[in-house]
Parts: C-alpha cells; structure tokens; sequence
C-alpha cells in the first residue's frame, strides 16, 4: 500500500492525508461525546441519541448540496475553507452553552467532513486513469478505518489531561489541515474541466431522473442500515440477552475483530474490485453480510461472535469500495461532485439501524433483529441489481 500511495501525484497523496487526519479529529471525540452531552447539558440518554443521529442526518442531506459545490468550485478553495469551517465548528462545541448550539456545531462538523469526502473522491476520478481507481479507494477507506481505530484510543488518554482536550486537538488538526492544503494544494485542480451552467435544483430534478443512481441510492441506504452502525445495534441486543459487564467486553472483542480485519484485508481485497464485474462484487459482498448476520443470530460463544465479525466485515471490505465504483461508473464528468454527495445519503440507513432494532427489541423476541437485517440486505441485493441493469 505504500509503494501505491508513493507513486501517486502529489496532490492525491495530500487528498488522502487530508481525509485521513480529518477522520482521525473527528474519532478523537467519539468515545466521550455521550458522556460530554450528559454531563455539560444534563440530556438524557433517548435526547443524546436524537441529537448525534439528527446531526448526522441532517450533515448527509446537506452534503446532496455539499457535492454540487465540488462540481462548481475549485477544490484548493472547497477544500481549504471545509477543513476552517471543520476547526471552527469544533472550537463553537467547545464554547457551546446550549444544546442546540452544540447540535448546529455537530451539523458543521459531519458536514464538512462529508463535502472534504466527497471533493477526494471527486479528484481522485479528475487525477488517475479509471484502472488506479480501485486501489486509491481500497487505500482511502483502509487510511479511514486506522483513523477510526486510533482516534478514540487517542481521546480516551488525552481526557486524562483535560475535558476538553480531545475537542481541541480536533480544532488544532483541522486548523492545520487547512493551512497545509492552502499552501500545498493543486490551485487549478477541479473535479471537471467544464463547469456545469446548471442550478442546484435544476442538478437535483437530474439526478431524481437517473433510475441507476436513484435504485443504487436506495441500495446503499438498505445496507448501511446493517453495516452502518452495527456496534450500535450489536450493543442494543447484547444488553437485553446478557448482563451489562458480559455485553461490554464482547462488543469491545467485536469492534477489535472488524478494526484488524479491515486494516489487514481491505487494500488487498478492494483493489482487485474492478468496474467490469461490479455485480458479481456486490452479490459476494451481500451473501457475505447475510451469513454474518445469521452467524450472530445462532453465535454461542465469543469465539462463534468473532468469526460471525469477521465474515460480516469481508461483506463490509467488499460493498463499499464497489459502491465507489459504481457512483465513479455512472457519474457524468461534470457531475461527479453531486453524485458521490447522493451516494453519501446511505448516512440515512446509517441512523434508521439502531431505530429499527430498539422497536424491534420491544416488539419481538431478540434474535429477529438478524432476520429483519437480512430482509434489508437482500432488498438492497435487489435495488443494487436493479441500478446495475443497463436500460
């Protein structure tokens, strides 16, 4: 992987270490954000969970916009002034004495993240030929998950120090970032060369029109329901089967099997997913993820529940890069902004998971949160084959 993101030019090289250190500010918060919400504003934890996943959701609608923005502006000033408004979104949470205050600050934070995201990807596709495309988001998405890896062990010490440490380091990353990209970045650099006459609105009627994208959208948004948030759900049904303590130390095995398997395998395996054989990917990918979701359904002992993990992340490593894909297959040239921003919106599946398993822990017996999972995973089995048909 590194003799890969060494023959890169400069400016890939600096689009991943960007997204690479934005991630990690963002993970260094994670492990203390419940704790920071109740403590500093007295929120129960039903109000917490509507404000992290509100902020995430509005953060993914937004970013629809956020990608037409990437089709219309340089990405050395789109870039620059996101990783700004990243740091000081973070230094307003910080000075936040209201919880709405706080949620507008968590908006700005997912949001910039998203549209630095998405105008990577973009240039990604602006600067290698379509046959290094795979690998540079096998590499994206492995750089992403050691970022998510370190981040939160890297938060947990720096609370030691002081509250609001990790929220100030997240500002110092994020200021830095933009200084080094408006220093260092490829000013003439754009995600086309021809820049759309067209309006946002106008743009959105377009993409409304494009069955692939719109049955590819909702394809994604089915499985990040299961691979989006699956700590969350995990967690959810660990605590109603087992006690509290049994629950905590299998899901802390769990996140580890997922982190190791994906650093270990995703570059390996994402890049040979290649754009003629996306189909084949994608149902390997969701076979994968059912025979998990099965495997945790009749899983006995920890070591059932890990090997469970990993088959479910083979199904993780493999959907994801083939989503980049399909979006870099199907997008326009001057639309490649806006696309990626609508594949960003399977955040929303991302959010409803944990919903849907709470209602269903109530209203039935546990293990049919795996079943219900599995539906979803074969109803975007099915949304997948129909946007990869042609016609």
């Amino acid at each position: 992987m590194l003799a890969a993101i060494k023959r890169y030019p400069h400016t890939v090289r600096l689009l991943l270490l960007t997204t690479f250190t934005l991630t990690v500010a963002r993970a260094l918060t994670l492990p203390y954000l419940v704790v920071y919400l109740a403590d500093n504003f007295q929120l129960p934890i039903s109000q917490i969970g509507l404000l992290i996943g509100g902020a995430l959701i509005i953060a993914s609608l937004l970013s629809l916009y956020g990608g037409h923005l990437v089709d219309t502006l340089r990405n050395h000033t789109l870039v620059s002034a996101s990783t700004l408004l990243f740091a000081l979104a973070f230094v307003g949470a910080i000075a936040s004495r209201s919880a709405l205050l706080f949620f507008l600050c968590l908006v700005l934070i997912n949001l910039a993240l998203a549209v630095v995201d998405i105008a990577a990807k973009a240039g990604f596709c602006a600067l290698l030929p379509v046959a290094e495309r795979a690998e540079v988001f096998a590499i994206k998405y492995t750089l992403s998950n050691v970022g998510y890896a370190a981040g939160p062990l890297l938060g947990v010490a720096m609370l030691e120090l002081n509250d609001h440490m990790p929220f100030i380091a997240s500002a110092a990353l994020g200021l830095a970032m933009c200084l080094a990209y408006w220093r260092l970045g490829e000013r003439s650099l754009q995600a086309s060369a021809d820049k759309p006459a067209a309006g946002f609105a106008q743009v959105a009627l377009g993409l409304a029109r494009d069955r692939r994208l719109v049955c590819f959208t909702l394809g994604g948004v089915l499985s990040a329901v299961v691979f989006g948030q699956f700590t969350a759900y995990l967690s959810q049904y660990l605590v109603v089967t087992r006690s509290p303590a049994e629950a905590a130390r299998l899901v802390g095995y769990l996140v580890t099997t997922n982190a190791v398997t994906v650093i270990a395998l995703q570059y390996l395996i994402g890049r040979r997913i290649s754009r003629q054989r996306l189909m084949p990917w994608l149902l390997t990918g969701m076979g994968l993820f059912i025979a998990g979701l099965l495997g945790f359904a009749l899983a006995g002992s920890v070591l059932a529940w890990c090997l469970a993990m990993l088959v479910f992340t083979l199904g993780e490593i493999i959907v994801i890069p083939a989503e980049y894909m399909f979006i870099d297959l199907i997008a326009p040239e001057h639309l490649r902004g806006v696309y990626y921003g609508a594949q960003n919106l399977s955040n929303l599946g991302a959010a409803l998971g944990p919903v849907m398993v709470g209602f269903a822990l109530v209203q039935l017996w546990p293990g049919a949160i795996f079943y219900l999972l599995v539906l979803s995973v074969v109803l975007a089995g099915v949304f997948y084959w129909l946007g990869t048909r042609r016609g």
